[in-house]
């Protein structure tokens, strides 16, 4: 299946939290997106990976994304190696993104500023040709996405650029609440944690307002980059 965006995310809920206005946004331009998870989230306060499954599953209903996919990789302890590498290195060459979306580079919980190196390595050496990897039995081509952005999750980073999503953050929010198990319910008898306090939908949404506000949009969603944008056309520029 041919992907034009495919968004990652170390944690089942951080596409939701961080890119996934920028996802509706582009499937209603007809594109078509999917989703990779490289953990349950197992180690999550709330919850357990078996339920995060299934809320990520309700929650790819709510986006109508082509696919989502999970790695299953070791939450908290996997490490940025050949063998996790290659794991996403045959994702990559199987659904052929031309853009994908992944973690910060630093942010408060380390397996994000990790996954994100894992990915952008793991995306430089799909382009190699004498990196041989095979799915499903059949042998795969170099492929590597033009381009890699980093969405912005807790820390308040200076994004690059940043979408333009006001007319899909009640369906993002929708979605974010899919994860049942790690937000805030008055009914639950799970542990409080950092995401689960009544007010972090708010903050959620607020964070958005801040990165709208300098370009004029009433809610938008932050980008950070590797490399220098090019652009063709500077009118295209708002």
């Amino acid at each position: 299946m041919k992907l034009d965006i495919l968004a990652i995310g170390v944690h089942p809920d951080d596409v939701e939290l961080s890119c996934y206005g920028t996802l509706l946004k582009h499937i209603a331009f007809g594109k078509v997106c999917g989703i990779l998870d490289l953990t349950c989230g197992e180690l999550g306060t709330r919850g357990s990976g078996e339920l995060r499954l299934q809320e990520a599953a309700a929650s790819a209903k709510i986006l109508g994304v082509a696919v989502r996919d999970n790695l299953k990789m070791y939450d908290g302890f996997f490490v940025n190696d050949k063998k996790h590498q290659m794991e996403i290195i045959k994702k990559i060459r199987h659904y052929q993104p031309e853009i994908i979306l992944c973690n910060a580079l630093a942010d408060r919980h380390p397996d994000h500023g990790r996954a994100a190196q894992l990915v952008s390595e793991a995306c430089f050496y799909s382009g190699l040709i004498k990196v041989e990897t095979a799915y499903e039995g059949f042998k795969q081509e170099a492929w590597r996405p033009k381009a890699v952005y980093h969405y912005i999750q807790d820390r308040q980073l200076k994004p690059d650029f940043i979408v333009d999503v006001t007319l899909f953050v009640d369906k993002k929010m929708e979605a974010i609440q899919a994860f049942k198990s790690q937000f805030y319910d008055p009914n639950s008898n799970e542990p409080e944690s950092p995401i689960s306090s009544k007010n972090f939908l708010e903050q959620a949404k607020g964070k958005m307002m801040v990165f709208g506000r300098d370009a004029g949009f009433d809610y938008a969603e932050g980008f950070s980059v590797e490399r220098t944008i090019g652009v063709d056309n500077i009118l295209t520029l708002i």
